[in-house]
C-alpha cells in the first residue's frame, strides 16, 4: 500500500535532523508523493535545509515536494503531521543561565528557571494545530518531551506522540557486550529520560547475566582506562551499573545521567561516575564540545548548500536513520506496521501513574493508531525512587508555568542539593530572573502575596 501525506517540520533549520528526515522520507517508497513543509524563524537556516532537501532527494530521483515558509500558520495548512524539533532559547542562553548560577557557589547549573519557552512555543503549535489541522498527528521531538507532552495531552484535544532516541542505548550495550542486536528482545519502560531495562533477552535467554559477568570480568579495567567517543558515552558507565544494583533494573540512555545528585557534586566526581575525559555530558568540559560540534555540523551544512557541485549521496549516504518519525508516519499512513518506543498517555499502563501523564512504553503503531503492547513492570523500588518522584517534579514544573507561582521555583532552588542556604538561592534566582533575557519570565512568574523574597523582608 502506498499513499502519500503531508508533513509539516517546526523548527526545520536544525539541518542535521531535518536532512535525516529527508533521506527517510526518500528511502521510504510508500510515502513517494509526500508533501514536505520546513518552518522556521531563521531564514538562512531556511534555505540551507531546502538546497540540501531538494538536491538530496533529486540525487536518488524521489518525488518530494518540499516548500518552506517563516509563518507557522501557513506551515500548518493541510498538515497530516507536524513535527516540533524547535528549541527556542538556545546554547548561548543555556551558557549564559549556568554562568549566572555559578557565580553564587552552583556546580553547572543547580538553580533553573524551568522550561516556559518551550512550554509556551508548543501550546502554541498545539492550539494552532487546534484550529488548522485538527486531525493532524503532533510528533514531538523536542525536548522537555515528558513535561511538554504531558502539558500539550491535558490542555488540547491534539493527537501527541513524544519521542526521543535515549532508548538506543540498549544497542550500545549489545555492542558493549559482543551480541547481535537483531537477536536481542527487550522492553525499556518509563518516563521520557527516566526508562528501565526491563526485560533484555539474547537468542531467547536472560542476558542479563551478561551484564553481571561483563561487570565482574571487565568493568574495572574498561572504568578505569576507557575513553568517551563522545561527550554522550555513558551507557556502560561506573554510573549505570551502580544505578543497576542500587535501583533493581539497567538504566537506559538519559536516565542514566539524572539518577542522582551523588554523582554530579564536582567535576572529579563526574569523571569518576560517568568516564573520562569529560565526566559525561553535563559538565562545562562537555557541554562546550557538543556545542562546537553542533556549530560546525551546521557550518558543513551551509557549505554544502553552497556547493552545487557537491554529491550529498556521497555525503550522507543512502541509509535511513535510527529516528522514528518516518517509519511511525509510514505505519500511520500506509499500514506498514511496526514496533516502536513512544511517549503516549498513560491510560492505566503504569500502574501508580495518573492516566493523563506522558509516559514512555513500548507500541505497535498501524493504521488504526497507537497500540502500547504489554511490558514488564517496573520494580516497586523503581516507581518510588524514581518514577513517582520524577512525576511530582513535572507537576511542579507545569504548576508554575500554569499559574506563574514564583514561589514554586523559589522552592525548587531550596530543594537543590548545592544550596547551602536561603539567601544562596534567592541569589542566584533573582539573578537569573533579573537578566535581559529573562524579562518576559519575571513578567510571567510572580510571588503571592506577603510572600517576599528576601529573607530579612518575611513577616
Amino acid at each position: 500500500m502506498s499513499s502519500a501525506t503531508r508533513i509539516s517540520v517546526i523548527g526545520a533549520g536544525s539541518a542535521i535532523f531535518s536532512l535525516g528526515l529527508v533521506r527517510d522520507l526518500c528511502l521510504t517508497d510508500s510515502l513517494s508523493g509526500s508533501e514536505i513543509c520546513f518552518m522556521d524563524v531563521d531564514s538562512v537556516r531556511l534555505e540551507t535545509v531546502h538546497n540540501l532537501a531538494t538536491r538530496y532527494a533529486a540525487e536518488l530521483g524521489s518525488n518530494l515536494i518540499f516548500e518552506t515558509t517563516m509563518n507557522r500558520q501557513t506551515a500548518l495548512q493541510g498538515a497530516e503531521f507536524v513535527i516540533n524539533t524547535a528549541y527556542v532559547q538556545g546554547h548561548q542562553r543555556e551558557r549564559e543561565l549556568r554562568e549566572a548560577t555559578t557565580r553564587h557557589g552552583y556546580f553547572y547549573g543547580g538553580v533553573s528557571l524551568g522550561d516556559f519557552h518551550q512550554f509556551r512555543l508548543m501550546l502554541a503549535v498545539a492550539n494552532d494545530m487546534e484550529r488548522i489541522c485538527p486531525d493532524a498527528w503532533l510528533i514531538q521531538s523536542a525536548n522537555p518531551v515528558f513535561e511538554g507532552s504531558t502539558l500539550m495531552m491535558r490542555e488540547t484535544n491534539v493527537k501527541v506522540c513524544g519521542l526521543c532516541h535515549g532508548h538506543h542505548g540498549v544497542w550500545e550495550i549489545c555492542q558493549t557486550l559482543g551480541i547481535d542486536p537483531a537477536e536481542v528482545t527487550w522492553q525499556a519502560p518509563g518516563l521520557n529520560h527516566n526508562i528501565w531495562l526491563t526485560e533484555f533477552r539474547y537468542r531467547g535467554d536472560d542476558a542479563y547475566p551478561l551484564l553481571d559477568k561483563w561487570a565482574e570480568e571487565k568493568g574495572v579495567e574498561y572504568w578505569s582506562n576507557h575513553l568517551a567517543t563522545g561527550t554522550h558515552d555513558i551507557q556502560m558507565s561506573r554510573a549505570a551499573f551502580h544505578q543497576y544494583h542500587m535501583f533493581g533494573r539497567f538504566p537506559i540512555g538519559d536516565t542514566v545521567r539524572w539518577s542522582g545528585w551523588w554523582y554530579s557534586t564536582d567535576i572529579d566526581t563526574k569523571k569518576r561516575w560517568f568516564g573520562n575525559p569529560w565526566g559525561g555530558p553535563d559538565t562545562n568540559l562537555a557541554r562546550p564540545i557538543y556545542v562546537q560540534n553542533l556549530e560546525e555540523c551546521t557550518a558543513r551544512m551551509k557549505a554544502l548548500a553552497d556547493d552545487n557541485s557537491a554529491s550529498l549521496v556521497s555525503e550522507f549516504v543512502e541509509e535511513r536513520t535510527i529516528e522514528q518519525q518516518i517509519p511511525i508516519i509510514d505505519a500511520l499512513v500506509n499500514d506498514n506496521a511496526g514496533h516502536f518506543q513512544v511517549n503516549v498517555p498513560n491510560n492505566g499502563a503504569i500502574t501508580g501513574v495518573p492516566d493523563d501523564v506522558a509516559v514512555e512504553i513500548p507500541a505497535v503503531i498501524d493504521r488504526s493508531g497507537i497500540s502500547p503492547k504489554p511490558f514488564s513492570s517496573l520494580p516497586r523500588k523503581v516507581m518510588l525512587e524514581r518514577i513517582l518522584p520524577n512525576w511530582l517534579e513535572m507537576e511542579r514544573s507545569l504548576h508554575a508555568f500554569k499559574t506563574g507561582d514564583l514561589s514554586v521555583l523559589l522552592w525548587g532552588a531550596l530543594e537543590s542539593h548545592q544550596t547551602n542556604s536561603y539567601g544562596q538561592a534567592v541569589g542566584a534566582l533573582e539573578d537569573l530572573l533579573g537578566m535581559e533575557q529573562s524579562s518576559e519570565l519575571a513578567d510571567h512568574y510572580l510571588l503571592p502575596s506577603g510572600l517576599e523574597l528576601s529573607e530579612d523582608r518575611q513577616v
